[in-house]
């Protein structure tokens, strides 16, 4: 498994398969100036339990040209209600307001260095790195939440100031990978941080 991108670095290309039943690319949101792009999946109690604030953040910032892009790196082979079907199903039942894309090779969350469910990625216009890390402090139980490093970086870059804390460590699941590739380790259930 690759690193976790370092701040500055460029967003990785790639060309996944939405819930939609199109392909997207970087240059599909070349429209936006703000890309969050942050690692996700359908069963992870700390996506589940944080889901809401994720999309109070990507509405109250879709005005300001922030998209959100959510993409499922996990294994179904390791839980199969994270395939693609059950993708569909969700954003079908919860309309979340961002494109939410299948890794199946799993080649891009190792090109990001993703390492958890949730695990975000904000890029500027350029698509250089200007955080990585959680969403917040507490997201397996919303009503514990105390910061929202999220919203503070995308404040910080919107407002022209470098972001407070560019790197926090992001609190969830950690990536289930398919068993094929030679840094994959079995992991119990659902992993805490």
């Amino acid at each position: 498994m690759a690193y976790t991108l370092q701040i500055g670095a460029t967003a990785p290309d790639f060309n996944l398969k939405a819930t939609d039943g199109k392909f997207y690319g970087l240059h599909d949101f070349d429209e936006y100036p703000v890309l969050v792009i942050f690692f996700t999946c359908n069963h992870c109690p700390y996506v589940i339990g944080s889901d809401e604030v994720t999309r109070a953040t990507a509405d109250q910032y879709a005005s300001k040209g922030v998209k959100f892009v959510g993409i499922n790196s996990n294994s179904e082979n390791t839980y199969a209600e994270d395939g693609f079907d059950y993708m569909v199903r969700r954003m079908e039942q919860y309309h979340f307001p961002w494109v939410y894309l299948r890794d199946d090779t799993q080649k891009v969350v190792r090109k990001y260095g993703g390492l958890k469910t949730p695990h975000f990625f904000i890029f500027d216009k350029n698509r250089k790195l200007v955080y990585t890390g959680r969403g917040v402090d507490s997201p397996r139980d919303a009503s514990r939440i105390k910061v929202n490093d999220l919203e503070n970086a995308l404040e910080d870059h919107l407002a022209g100031r470098p972001v407070r804390v560019p790197v926090t460590n992001p609190i969830g699941c950690t990536i289930k990978w398919d068993g094929k590739d030679p840094h994959w380790m079995p992991s119990e259930a659902c992993d805490l941080i």
